[in-house]
Formats: C-alpha cells, sequence, structure tokens
C-alpha cells in the first residue's frame, strides 16, 4: 500500500514517531506542504496513493 503523509507545519517529535511505524508497514512518502506549495505536484501524489494522512 503506497500511503502519502502530507505535513502542513514542522511535525512533533510525536507524529516523526507515528510515521516511522507507517514507514515499517507501508511504501511512506511524506510530502512537507509548509515547505513546498507546489500544489500541482500534490494533487499527482494524492491520486496516486492508496491512503493519504494529513497532519495539521
Amino acid at each position: 500500500m503506497k500511503v502519502l503523509e502530507i505535513l502542513r507545519s514542522e511535525p512533533s517529535d510525536r507524529v516523526k514517531e507515528i510515521i516511522e511505524v507507517h514507514k515499517k508497514e507501508a511504501d511512506v512518502e511524506v510530502f512537507e506542504l509548509y515547505r513546498n506549495k507546489d500544489y500541482s505536484t500534490l494533487v499527482d501524489k494524492i491520486f496516486e496513493a492508496d491512503k493519504v494522512i494529513c497532519w495539521w
């Protein structure tokens, strides 16, 4: 399963830990929206993923 994790802001240590657990279970890609405002690329990645998780 391909998972896209979108980070809207700098992740807390707890969020980083959760993402690391997800990486053990699935193919995870992290998109740092707070650094990269390329919405066209983000939309493409959303459609490529099986699951999308947004972190605020």
